[in-house]
């Protein structure tokens, strides 16, 4: 009877890897991409042009609407990977994409949306945060008919323009969920290393003011040296680097592999951070209001205290901090839903609806 105990484990195997391709059948078959063209759009620094808007969508526009904001130099499309959506809109999953309508925009600069490599380059308007907010917004409301949502989750960019969404349009929003972000002024070492970014694309030689030939080489160096002092977690890093050796390895990997992308574009990108600012009106916040932040996020260290200050300022808001372990990654851990999904199922099971 031992052959049993091996046959078991292979039908439960073979039982989740099917309920894994059904979920991933059901979200593909519901998926769709679309561009607005926003028409005469104003700028923050007062420049009028077109702006393409491109996104992506699943499940039934008539469902309750939930809108996903990703990361700097990131995409919507790209929150579908099986850490983030692959946890979360499957059959039976939070955002179970038969019940809800989930949106995931391409910020302005980003992925199929308009951006300084579509021919502008450095003409193309200097565009912040405000800017990419007002985009989604005339996404939703102008193009897609969306007049409320049941969730607005975001991750690091996306997470700090959550704070913004909650604070500018109150009665608009059931629940806002904050990730990888803080609700104050861009400052201390995230700017500084930001700076970095930009400073070192603008004073390569190659960068020719923005109408290069080739990709400044500084652009990759500096986006390498960002990522690894400023994500991954430190327990991991060591866990997968514990001598100099693999630590030089994997340096090497990360400096000779491909690096896709556009130098102005993650110019503008890294750049569009320098005004965030939402605390000034964190007191307009109606949405409840579920903050995630993981304990070894190098860019938004808790031991700061911002967060819990800040919360105090909203009427109906809570932190998770989730502990760091060999398993997070620092900045990154919350872009792995299965560490608060559980969380968000309960937000979702207990906000109230706001003007519905």
């Amino acid at each position: 009877m031992k052959w049993l105990l091996p046959i078991n484990r292979l039908i439960i195997l073979f039982a989740c890897a099917w309920l894994g391709l059904q979920a991933a059948l059901a979200q593909d078959t519901m998926r769709k991409e679309g561009s607005y063209l926003a028409k005469n759009f104003k700028f923050s620094t007062g420049e009028v042009m077109d702006v393409r808007l491109h996104y992506t969508t699943l499940g039934d526009p008539k469902n309750d609407a939930v809108l996903i904001l990703h990361g700097t130099t990131g995409s919507g499309a790209g929150m579908l990977n099986p850490n983030f959506g692959g946890q979360l809109f499957g059959p039976g999953q939070p955002l179970d994409a038969q019940k809800f309508y989930i949106i995931l925009p391409d910020a302005i600069g980003t992925g199929k949306s308009s951006k300084p490599s579509d021919g502008l380059r450095a003409k193309f308007p200097r565009y912040n945060y405000d800017d990419m907010v007002n985009g989604q917004h005339r996404l939703l409301t102008e193009h897609l008919g969306v007049k409320h949502l049941r969730v607005v989750i975001g991750n690091s960019m996306g997470g700090m323009q959550t704070w913004m969404w909650a604070q500018r349009w109150p009665g608009m929003i059931d629940i806002a969920v904050p990730m990888a972000s803080l609700p104050v002024a861009m400052s201390g070492r995230n700017w500084m290393m930001r700076r970095f970014i930009s400073d070192s694309i603008r004073n390569d030689p190659e960068w020719m003011g923005g109408n290069y030939t080739q990709q400044p080489r500084s652009w990759q160096f500096a986006s390498i040296y960002y990522a690894i002092a400023t994500n991954g977690g430190n327990q991991a890093l060591y866990k997968a680097a514990p001598t100099r050796e693999q630590a030089d390895a994997l340096l090497k990997k990360r400096l000779t592999g491909p690096f896709n992308g556009d130098a102005n574009d993650h110019l503008y990108q890294w750049e569009s951070s320098a005004d965030y600012d939402p605390s000034k009106d964190l007191g307009n916040i109606r949405a409840r209001v579920l903050a995630i932040n993981s304990a070894d996020d190098e860019r938004n260290p808790p031991e700061l205290g911002v967060m819990e200050r800040e919360l105090a300022r909203i009427p109906n808001a809570r932190m998770l901090l989730i502990p760091a372990s060999p398993l997070t990654a620092g900045h990154g851990t919350t872009a792995q839903a299965k560490w608060w999904k559980q969380e968000l199922a309960v937000e979702l099971a207990s906000a109230s609806r706001l003007n519905r």
